[in-house]
């Protein structure tokens, strides 16, 4: 019986095989390589407020405690917005004749909110209690970033569930005593390495991964 097929095609099969399965594996890594991109995740990217504010001025250089404005964050799942009466307790007498902040005058004036471009949003599928992780001795800059250095505010982590799950695995790693939850200078004692163990048995921390913790 005659070859129907060319000795070539043997070849010609296997670089296909071959061919196909690095273009599959390359096109997962490029997506998965998107998902983390701070083009998907808007990490590192400073988002533009009108007004614009200066956590770099008024955290970092003033010395502004972030519960001063960020009032609810202690005892509500939000960190909670300021309102514009905030903001003009000093406004009303420093920088009172500021063209920058016109907006924020005619905003008391009219009883009308500041409209703020969200930096950290999570998805309305995830359950996230801000006090849950304040009260337990989480600080601000280990989500947020340095934000005493940041002129304008950023996202300093993606945020994504990889990055939620790392920690609830570890959570040694991320707490602190209670008086430098605010501190965005604080660092952890060379002379008490144990000091993450100690502080999760103290407080009860529970190495939290299932599903339903986040996603209710």
């Amino acid at each position: 019986m005659p070859q129907v097929f060319h000795r070539s095609t043997n070849t010609v099969a296997r670089v296909s095989i071959f061919g196909a399965a690095v273009f599959l594996g390359g096109a997962l890594f490029l997506a998965l390589a998107l998902t983390r991109s701070s083009w998907a995740t808007r990490r590192d990217i400073a988002i533009e407020q009108t007004p614009p504010f200066s956590h770099d001025h008024h955290v970092g250089q003033i010395g502004i405690d972030c519960r001063y404005c960020h009032t609810s964050v202690e005892k509500s799942s939000s960190a909670g917005i300021p309102p514009t009466a905030t903001c003009m307790n000093c406004h009303a007498l420093i920088w009172n004749d500021s063209p920058m902040l016109e907006p924020v005058r005619q905003s008391f004036a009219s009883g009308q909110p500041l409209r703020w471009q969200r930096v950290h949003d999570l998805a309305d599928f995830v359950y996230f209690d801000h006090s849950v992780h304040v009260n337990r001795g989480v600080a601000c800059v280990t989500c947020h970033g340095r934000v005493d250095q940041m002129p304008l505010m950023r996202k300093e982590n993606t945020l994504q569930m990889e990055w939620c799950i790392r920690c609830h695995r570890h959570p040694e790693k991320n707490v602190r005593p209670m008086s430098a939850v605010f501190d965005m200078e604080w660092q952890p004692p060379h002379d008490d390495p144990g000091m993450g163990e100690r502080l999760v048995q103290e407080r009860g921390i529970q190495s939290l991964t299932n599903c339903s913790t986040c996603h209710r």
